[in-house]
C-alpha cells in the first residue's frame, strides 16, 4: 500500500474521526487543567504557613497570598489555628483527586468512542472499495492498520493530546509563582528546558522513517501468519512446516531487528532527558541553597521553589515524549488515511434499474488487469435470454474475468467494449441492483465462521430454514447436513475447513440459489464434486430455473453438454462457438476434450 497521503488530508481525517468523542475530549482536558491549577495552589499555602503564619513575613498588601490569608481570618488568627491551612490544603486536594477523577472517566469514554468510530469508518470504507483494490492489497496488513494502528492512534490522543493543557496550564502557573519568588532562579531552573525540546524535536524527525519501516514490516508479519493459519491444510499436505516457519522466523526476526535498530536512538533519548531533568534539580537545589543563606529567599519560598521544580519535570518529559509519540501516530494515522483516501466503488453511468432478464451481449469487449496484458480479445457473443451458456477454456483464458466484468466486480473501461443486459449497458445500470440480480458461485467458494445454515441464507435479510433446506436440496447438501450431528446447526469453521471442498461448493451453489436471481453463474463451481452429484445438480437446476439465464463455466464436457450454447476460450479469444452436438462432432478443441472425457470414462 504505497499511496502516500497528504497531511493536510492526514489530519481532516483525524478530525472526522472526533465526531462523537470531541466533547469528551475537551472536558478531560478541562478537568486535567483544574488538577493542574489545585497543584499549583498547594505550594503556596505551605510557603504562606511557613513563611508568613509561622515565619512572621508580612505580606505583600493587595496580593493574592495576602487576599486569600485574610480570608481565613489573618496571619495571626492562623499562627493559633494551623487546622485551617490543613483543610484548604485538602480541600484543593479532594480539588485535584475529583478533577483527575473525571478526566480518567471523560477521557477513557472519549477513547473508546473514538476507537469505535475509528474501526466503524474504516470497515465501512473497505467494504466499499472496489474488488480491484482488495487484490491489491494483502489481508494481514490491512487488519494490521485496523487494530494496531488504530490503537497507536488512540493512545496518543488519549494519553499525550489530552496532557497538553495540564501540561500548559502546569507551565504557565509554575513560572508565574517561580518567578514571583525569584527569577534569577527560575532562569535557572528554566536552563535544560531549550535542550530538551530541541533534542525531542531533532529525536522526532530521526525516528519517523524508523517506526514507518516497523509498522509496514508488522504488517508483512501479520499477513505471513494469516496465510499459513487459512492454509494450514495445505502446509500440511505438502509438508511445508519447516519451510514455512523458516520463512516467519525470518521476517520475524528481521523485524526484531528494526525494533532492536530503534531501541538505541531511544534509549539515548530517554538518557540524555533524565540526565537534563537531574541537572535542573540539581541546579535549584545548588542555587536555592546559596540564596537561601544569604537571606535573598525564605525557607517557604524555597520549598515551594522546589515543590514547583519537581512538578515540572515530568511535564517538561512529557512534552519530549508527545513529540516522540508523535512520530508514531504520525505514522499510524498516515496508514489509516492511505486507506480512507482509496476512492470507493462509485457508480460509473446513469444508476438505472431495468428489468434484468433480457439477452446478455458481450461487444468487442476487451480487458487486461492494472499493469498486466490484455486477457480477453474483441468478444463478440449474444445469450438469449433464459438460456444456459456453457463456457469451456484452459487456465488464463479469461473466463472467471469475463463474470467479474458482467458483475461489475471489475470496471470494463470505455474504450474496452461494451456489455448489455435486455440493451441497457451493465455500466449505466445500478450496481446494487445488478448485483442483487446476479447469483454467482465464484471458482474458490468462500464460506464465513459460521453455521451452515447462515452461511446458506446470508444473501437474506431474515434467514427462513424451510428456503435454506429447499436450496440445499437443490444443490444436493441437505442429506448430508441432516447427516451431522447438529444438523443446519453445524458450525463449519473459518474458510469452511470443516467441510470438504465438494461439501464446501455445494453449499455455496445453495447460498446462490436462496436468491432467486434471473441470472445464475456457475464459476466452475462443481469441480469438486463427484459426476453423479453433479448431474443432479444440473437437473435441480434446470427444474428450479427453467426461465434463469444460466452461465456455466466448467472443464466437464459432461457439465456442458445440456447448453444451449457453448463458447471455448484459448488466449482470451472465442475459438469456437456452437451446440454441443455441433461441436463434438467438430474437429476443434472441445471435440478433442470430448474425446478424451469420453476415453477416460470408458476406462
Amino acid at each position: 500500500m504505497n499511496e502516500t497521503p497528504s497531511k493536510s488530508f492526514s489530519r481532516r481525517l483525524l478530525w472526522r474521526f472526533l465526531d462523537g468523542s470531541r466533547a469528551l475530549f475537551l472536558l478531560s482536558m478541562f478537568s486535567a487543567a483544574v488538577s493542574a491549577l489545585a497543584d499549583m495552589v498547594s505550594p503556596q499555602i505551605v510557603r504562606v504557613a511557613v513563611d508568613n503564619v509561622l515565619g512572621g513575613k508580612a505580606l505583600i498588601p493587595g496580593s493574592l497570598a495576602a487576599r486569600f490569608v485574610e480570608r481565613l481570618g489573618g496571619a495571626a488568627y492562623l499562627s493559633g489555628h494551623l487546622w485551617v491551612l490543613a483543610l484548604a490544603l485538602l480541600a484543593f486536594a479532594l480539588l485535584r483527586v475529583l478533577s483527575l477523577y473525571i478526566f480518567r472517566v471523560s477521557n477513557t469514554a472519549a477513547a473508546e468512542r473514538l476507537t469505535k468510530t475509528m474501526r466503524d469508518r474504516l470497515f465501512l470504507h473497505i467494504e466499499r472499495l472496489p474488488f480491484s483494490w482488495h487484490m491489491r492489497h494483502h489481508t494481514g496488513d490491512i487488519i494490521q492498520r485496523c487494530t494496531s494502528d488504530i490503537e497507536t492512534l488512540k493512545g496518543f490522543i488519549s494519553e499525550q493530546m489530552t496532557s497538553i493543557f495540564r501540561i500548559a496550564v502546569l507551565l504557565v502557573l509554575a513560572l508565574i509563582f517561580m518567578a514571583g519568588m525569584d527569577r534569577r532562579l527560575t532562569v535557572i531552573a528554566l536552563a535544560p528546558v531549550p535542550f530538551i525540546l530541541f533534542y525531542s524535536f531533532r529525536f522526532h524527525n530521526k525516528i519517523g522513517t524508523a517506526f514507518l519501516a516497523c509498522d509496514e514490516n508488522e504488517g508483512k508479519l501479520s499477513s505471513m501468519a494469516q496465510e499459513n493459519l487459512t492454509g494450514v491444510r495445505v502446509v500440511r499436505a505438502f509438508g511445508r512446516e519447516r519451510q514455512e516457519r523458516d520463512r516467519f522466523f525470518g521476517q520475524n526476526e528481521y523485524y526484531t531487528g528494526l525494533w532492536m535498530k530503534l531501541a538505541r536512538p531511544m534509549s539515548q533519548y530517554w538518557s540524555i532527558g533524565d540526565v537534563l531533568s537531574g541537572t535542573q534539580i540539581l541546579l535549584i537545589v545548588v542555587f536555592g541553597s546559596v540564596y537561601c543563606l544569604r537571606g535573598r529567599m525564605t525557607a517557604g519560598a524555597f520549598i515551594a521553589f522546589l515543590s514547583y521544580a519537581a512538578m515540572l519535570t515530568w511535564p517538561v518529559r512529557m512534552l519530549g515524549r508527545m513529540v516522540a509519540e508523535m512520530s508514531k501516530a504520525g505514522v499510524s494515522i498516515d496508514r489509516i488515511a492511505a486507506i480512507m483516501q482509496a476512492e470507493e466503488e462509485k457508480e460509473t453511468g446513469r444508476a438505472l434499474r431495468p428489468d434484468m432478464d433480457g439477452d446478455i451481449v458481450f461487444e468487442h469487449v476487451s480487458f487486461a488487469y492494472e499493469n498486466g496484458p490484455e486477457v480477453l480479445h474483441d468478444l463478440s457473443f449474444t445469450m438469449k435470454a433464459g438460456t444456459t451458456l456453457g463456457i469451456l477454456g484452459g487456465t488464463g483464458s479469461g473466463k472467471s474475468t469475463m463474470m467479474l466484468l458482467l458483475d461489475k466486480l471489475y470496471a470494463l473501461p470505455e474504450e474496452g467494449g461494451r456489455i448489455t443486459i435486455g440493451g441497457v449497458d451493465i455500466r449505466d445500470i445500478e450496481t446494487r441492483w445488478l448485483r442483487e440480480h446476479i447469483g454467482i458461485v465464484l471458482q474458490e467458494p468462500y464460506l464465513f465462521s459460521r453455521t451452515i445454515a447462515e452461511n446458506i441464507g446470508i444473501t437474506q435479510p431474515e434467514p427462513d430454514l424451510a428456503r435454506i433446506r429447499e436450496a440445499a436440496r437443490a444443490a444436493c447438501l441437505d442429506e448430508t447436513v441432516q447427516g451431522f450431528a447438529k444438523g443446519y446447526d453445524t458450525f463449519v469453521g473459518e474458510r469452511g475447513v470443516t467441510l470438504s471442498g465438494g461439501q464446501k461448493q455445494r453449499a455455496a451453489i445453495a447460498r446462490a440459489l436462496t436468491q432467486q436471481t434471473p441470472i445464475m453463474i456457475f464459476d466452475d463451481s462443481l469441480s469438486a464434486v463427484d459426476t453423479e452429484t453433479d448431474a443432479k445438480i444440473r437437473a435441480a437446476l434446470e427444474a428450479r430455473f427453467g426461465s434463469a439465464s444460466i452461465l456455466l463455466i466448467s472443464h466437464r464436457i459432461t457439465t456442458l453438454s445440456k447448453a444451449d450454447q457453448i463458447l471455448v476460450l484459448e488466449n482470451g479469444r472465442i475459438v469456437e462457438q456452437g451446440s454441443h452436438e455441433q461441436l463434438k462432432n467438430g474437429h476443434g478443441i472441445y471435440a478433442q476434450i470430448c474425446r478424451i472425457q469420453s476415453g477416460e470414462a470408458a476406462v
